[in-house]
């Protein structure tokens, strides 16, 4: 797939989905394009949806955030949304490092998709092409968050309706 092309628009089945995100406030102006692109991507795709929006101060903040939000609500999928810009120093390679091994982690443990669009940049430009330009990844992480939610949803249904398979053991 080309980079500057956007994932092709999920299919909604039409039942009522919630999603949840979780974005930082640094960079702000930038971060704010990508909720509204991802908020604007989701009800246009599934216009009955329930999207709350919560902010952190930054990135590093996110995924504290996304587990207290998982122990005490069941969203169909989360986003996590953030910029990092690099700078000088490692900072931003180690709070994307840790960001997104976190982030892994909470949706494995919990069962739950969970898009990961803490972008990390080399520059203002590169973000600004991310966040308000033609590859711009909040309308990505709608796109993927109904897709997961929907398949979530089709493999919850699957699995209600069967019974365990019994494993075969080594030994016969």
């Amino acid at each position: 797939m080309a980079e500057n092309i956007l994932p092709r628009i999920p299919r909604s089945i039409g039942s009522r989905r919630n999603v949840t995100i979780v974005a930082s406030l640094y960079n702000e102006e930038l971060v704010n394009s990508l909720i509204d692109s991802a908020n604007n991507e989701l009800t246009r795709i599934m216009p009955n949806i329930s999207v709350t929006i919560y902010r952190v101060p930054g990135a590093f903040e996110i995924p504290v955030c996304v587990k207290f939000l998982l122990e005490r609500s069941s969203p169909d999928a989360m986003i996590a949304l953030g910029v990092l810009i690099k700078g000088a120093t490692a900072h931003a390679d180690l709070v994307a490092s840790s960001t997104t091994t976190s982030l892994q982690d909470l949706a494995v443990a919990y069962q739950t998709p969970l898009i990961h669009e803490v972008l990390l940049t080399d520059n203002r430009e590169q973000a600004q092409q991310r966040c308000q330009g033609e590859k711009n990844r909040g309308i990505e992480a709608a796109r993927a968050a109904i897709t997961m939610a929907e398949l979530f949803a089709q493999l919850e249904e699957a699995s209600s309706n069967t019974t365990p398979r019994k494993h075969k053991s080594a030994n016969g």
